[in-house]
């Protein structure tokens, strides 16, 4: 198993209701069956339970809500308490058409503030929290969800400014924490059949889900098919397996090839 005695906290462990499964609950999923025990860390305490029952017992339940700098912290605090140390932190947390986010004309400061706080206050807060845990240990690995849309074209402003911001501050973490064993790697999923990706983009505009899933299909230069949490959860395995040892301060699309999708 490649995560065998790992211990993982997985920050947005649950998931918003859909036909699907969500990015966090699959990775949380997956650490499991690679033999890690996982902290599955939601705001949702009834979604972090349900992801805790579907991965069996080396999973523990876990309430927090991003926004509380104190509750991040006290959720990290619980799983070295529990299990002694943490090797992997994933900040798998982001909201975009649920919390207003709009264009450049149509942004509001409530919308902007509260989507940058979610998105990426949440991951710097995390990791100011976990970092002196993982320098103690002299190891450790901190994933983050970005997004391709940092660097796509993507018509809303909170949410492509705060998952570039995230690349940058992976960068940084990478690099500012290398001396210590510690890795930093982004995630940069494209489009995903995720229930907040295409259930709650469907309910916000008055959209049927198969017109959604079929408007996004045709985007997708693989196979013309989105892909699924599975596949954002196969790429944090790998990032945070021992296997990726020597990798650190990149940023992986899980995206279908849309990124090299470019007309010259």
């Amino acid at each position: 198993m490649r995560l065998k005695d790992k211990v993982a906290v997985v920050i947005g462990a649950g998931q918003s209701p859909g036909q699907t499964v969500g990015n966090g609950r699959a990775t949380v999923l997956r650490f499991v069956q690679e033999g890690a025990q996982v902290l599955a860390v939601d705001r949702d305490a009834d979604s972090a339970a349900e992801t805790a029952a579907q991965a069996g017992a080396a999973c523990v339940p876990w309430q927090a809500d991003v926004l509380s700098e104190q509750q991040i912290a006290a959720a990290l605090a619980q799983a070295q308490q529990r299990w002694g140390r943490i090797d992997i932190l994933h900040y798998n947390v982001g909201i975009s058409v649920s919390g207003g986010d709009a264009d450049p004309l149509e942004i509001t400061e409530t919308a902007f503030d509260r989507i940058c706080a979610i998105n990426l206050r949440g991951c710097v807060m995390a990791g100011k929290h976990v970092l002196p845990i993982m320098r103690a240990q002299g190891s450790g690995v901190i994933l983050t969800t970005a997004s391709v849309s940092a660097w796509q074209r993507y018509p809303w402003v909170a949410y492509k400014a705060s998952k570039a911001g995230m690349i940058a501050y992976t960068q940084q973490l990478a690099i500012e924490n290398a001396a210590y064993g510690i890795r930093a790697n982004a995630i940069l999923p494209g489009l995903m059949d995720t229930p907040m990706a295409v259930d709650t983009r469907a309910q916000s505009f008055g959209r049927a889900r198969e017109d959604v899933v079929a408007e996004r299909n045709a985007r997708v230069p693989l196979r013309g098919r989105m892909g699924t949490a599975w596949d954002v959860a196969n790429a944090a395995v790998f990032l945070a397996s021992d296997e990726a040892g020597f990798i650190t301060g990149v940023e992986l699309p899980v995206d279908g090839g849309a990124l090299v999708n470019i007309v010259r």
